[in-house]
């Protein structure tokens, strides 16, 4: 139950409200394992993207019942296609599955949703879940989203992650102790990466990501392969991970590694599979370098227009190289960022060779 007062008491059913992207998700893991400490009889549930769903529930696990290592966090997990509803909006189908979506989040009768992207569409979703209470972020990344809160909190923190949590102690009243991040075990999944690894001969890997949401957050693609080429001789091999879109930036950076990379598409419970068993991950600000972040796999974060204060990795070892040219932005230009293209492969390998050395002397030393 709930009061109406600012006063929380027991919550027996909650909804969190974050819609994407990859790594957005990712970062908001940790606030909800929070819910799950402060509230451990909650049915929680999640609202997200149908695209994202791997991130929380294994493929062809059952998205609501009892939690398992395949589905760790989150008792219903509710999805939306909104971007395939925008494209064919005004179509039967569409009205079906829009309704069918909000007859199963309504009925589960959430007390309380909790918005953790600061959108508009997510405030107003989250509303329409027919929660009494809305929490949210007072200061959220569209203003106007607020207006749709109940309980807007004044987040602390620069890291995402940091602010995310704020909201969360608001809500339980209560101070955390680093949640981590809990991500879904899949053993078909870990078992097919693991045959194809030995099937290449690859033991010891570093996993190389030349992807990134927009051209101005790409270091360039051939300076993987040769990092690649470089790591040959601290014993690793490295595979070059890609997503939908990605293909031709790959095949770059595999071109230039002369044989020193692999290229390897997956889908996202793959890539969970195959990041765990990574010895380094290099990339930029993109979601599967936050997954590795999450997973404890130490990072070199390449950076350019975005803040690493807010957004980089998060929870484990890395090192974030970003040249003082680089402004901070969102604007989504196509073209490198001037700063990035400071960014030397020499500055890459170094960092990670250093990454390297340390997680070696503490193995070394237990």
């Amino acid at each position: 139950m709930i009061a109406d007062s600012d006063v929380t008491y027991q919550i027996e059913r909650l909804l969190v409200v974050r819609l994407g992207a990859m790594g957005d998700v990712i970062h908001t893991l940790p606030a909800v394992e929070a819910l799950r400490e402060a509230f451990p009889n909650a049915m929680i549930g999640w609202l997200i993207e149908e695209r994202w769903t791997e991130l929380l529930c294994a493929a062809g696990v059952p998205r609501r019942g009892a939690r398992s290592p395949q589905r760790p966090l989150v008792d219903w997990v509710h999805t939306v296609d909104l971007r395939g509803w925008k494209k064919s909006f005004l179509t039967a189908t569409t009205a079906q599955q829009i309704a069918r979506v909000w007859n199963d989040v309504r009925s589960v009768g959430y007390e309380v949703a909790v918005d953790l992207q600061g959108a508009i569409r997510s405030a107003i979703l989250a509303r329409c879940s027919g929660a009494r209470a809305i929490w949210g972020a007072a200061e959220p990344w569209e203003c106007p989203a607020s207006l749709w809160y109940s309980r807007p909190v004044i987040t602390r923190g620069t890291h995402v992650v940091d602010q995310n949590l704020s909201v969360v102690e608001a809500l339980a009243q209560r101070k955390f102790a680093s949640p981590h991040a809990k991500l879904p075990r899949d053993h078909p999944a870990e078992q097919r990466v693991g045959k194809i690894l030995a099937e290449a001969g690859i033991r010891d890997f570093a996993l190389l990501n030349p992807g990134a949401g927009w051209g101005a957050k790409r270091w360039p693609a051939e300076r993987y392969g040769l990092v690649a080429k470089s790591l040959v001789d601290d014993g690793l091999r490295s595979i070059i991970n890609y997503g939908p879109g990605e293909e031709e930036l790959a095949r770059e950076a595999e071109a230039a590694s002369e044989g020193a990379a692999a290229l390897l598409e997956s889908s996202i419970t793959q890539l969970i599979a195959l990041t765990r068993g990574a010895k380094l991950f290099i990339g930029g600000d993109t979601g599967p370098l936050h997954l590795a972040a999450a997973l404890r796999v130490p990072v070199v974060a390449i950076f350019g227009p975005t803040n690493p204060a807010r957004n980089g990795p998060y929870g484990t070892r890395n090192i974030v190289l970003r040249n003082l040219a680089s402004p901070t932005t969102h604007a989504r230009r196509s073209d490198p960022d001037r700063g990035l293209l400071n960014i030397s492969v020499e500055d890459v390998v170094s960092a990670a060779r250093e990454l390297l050395h340390d997680a070696a002397t503490e193995t070394r030393h237990g």
